[in-house]
């Protein structure tokens, strides 16, 4: 079985939790004996670990002819692509895509993560994906996320193979139901194009039907999973007086840093012994900020901004407590993450991941009252905060990519028939 799938990030270059997924997934499928993964990105940067699929950068891929030698592209992306692949998906190049910008070896220089121009980078991504459709050598098309679905369309219309999309969020989520409607465009002509629909969560399946008139037939949840961590005996926690409370993610409105903030103020006013941490960045910070200052907390408040690898890892160990308050969260792997180096986790009822975890904490996102009385009890009565290490640690080792790869291949399998 061979799948071409479009992302967007792969780590080590993390922007959201796309990176994570993605790599988790495909790694994941790759455990099946016959299953090749071929993952188109926008912009690679040749550190990715490339031991279980091919990783193929769009920025490779040239749209618009050029005669390079073979020294210079191998000098360019060798790093990246084999010059051999390069003038392989050059014959395959069949639409004039001249009034698109390139480079000296007709590839479109695509920025990484998320830049402003957005809209114009995920079209110029279809012009990438109809060279490597047309290239062939795959079974079915999967993409990823609301940014991919144009290529993935535009792959199947070329190739004639089937197309799933994966919904890791839609912008329900992202916007608290102020929707851009060009968004909401290209996800909701990416579903309608598409064979099947994989959503990380019933939750998102839900919005899925409801807000975007999808059959229930062609709609499949597949939880998200965390990859087994082989080093994380070695994150000790040190020993302290204060206890670490932590929100870990982007500072927007999606995630309810507000709430996080709120409910410190009400564990401080029943003990001086606790510090929150609030690490990220995003568009709501210096709110945040202000926030902890009004309420008079500041001076057990620390924001870390944006926290990358083995940053996340350590900051998560070092906590004794982990919150995800948000609004409403397609899946959410941090909580997972948190509990595999044994940190007790409380979530809001509003996230996928409340779907499949027993061993956390939950509670509905804007009940103050209740996260802060959850938190208070996981650092004042070390039973149940040894529960909760043993028990969320134990669960989230029976949570697996590769479960979650193999009922990815059985839609596969049901789709090609």
């Amino acid at each position: 079985m061979k799948a071409l799938m479009f992302g967007w990030e792969f780590p080590p270059h993390v922007f959201g939790g796309l990176a994570t997924a993605s790599y988790g997934l495909t790694k994941g499928m790759s455990q099946q004996s016959d299953m090749e993964i071929k993952l188109v990105i926008p912009k690679p940067f040749g550190d990715e670990d490339t031991s279980f699929l091919q990783i193929i950068g769009a920025n490779t891929i040239p749209v618009v002819w050029k005669d390079p030698s073979w020294d210079e592209v191998n000098h360019k992306i060798g790093n990246i692509m084999h010059p051999d692949y390069y003038y392989h998906l050059r014959n395959h190049i069949r639409y004039d895509f001249r009034r698109i910008g390139t480079n000296e070896l007709g590839c479109i220089n695509f920025a990484s993560g998320y830049p402003k121009n957005l809209l114009e980078e995920i079209s110029n991504y279809e012009a990438a994906a109809s060279v490597i459709a047309h290239a062939g050598d795959f079974d079915i098309i999967h993409s990823h996320d609301w940014l991919t679905y144009p290529a993935g369309i535009f792959a199947k219309q070329i190739s004639g193979k089937p197309l799933v999309i994966h919904v890791h969020a839609t912008d329900f989520d992202r916007s608290r139901g102020n929707v851009n409607p060009d968004v909401y465009a290209i996800e909701r002509r990416g579903m309608d194009m598409s064979d099947h629909i994989i959503t990380v969560s019933d939750l998102t399946r839900r919005t899925v039907i409801e807000k975007y008139g999808q059959p229930e037939h062609k709609v499949t949840t597949v939880h998200n999973a965390v990859y087994p961590m082989e080093d994380r005996d070695q994150y000790k926690k040190i020993e302290r007086k204060d206890k670490i409370v932590t929100f870990l993610g982007r500072i927007t409105m999606q995630k309810g840093p507000e709430y996080f903030v709120e409910a410190a103020h009400r564990v401080l006013e029943r003990t001086k012994d606790v510090r929150f941490v609030m690490a990220g960045s995003g568009d709501m910070m210096n709110k945040m900020i202000h926030l902890a200052a009004t309420r008079n907390i500041a001076d057990k408040f620390h924001f870390t901004g944006f926290l990358r690898g083995k940053q996340v890892t350590e900051m998560l160990a070092q906590s004794d407590v982990y919150i995800m308050p948000s609004v409403s969260e397609p899946f959410g792997i941090s909580p997972l993450e948190a509990m595999q180096v044994g940190t007790p986790t409380i979530v809001s009822k509003q996230s996928g991941c409340a779907e499949i975890l027993n061993n956390a904490i939950k509670i509905d996102y804007w009940d103050i009252d209740a996260m802060a009385d959850a938190i208070y009890s996981i650092v004042k009565y070390p039973a149940m905060y040894k529960s909760l290490r043993e028990g969320g640690r134990d669960e989230v080792d029976r949570i697996t990519w590769e479960a979650a790869g193999l009922k990815v291949r059985a839609i596969y399998d049901k789709i090609l028939g």
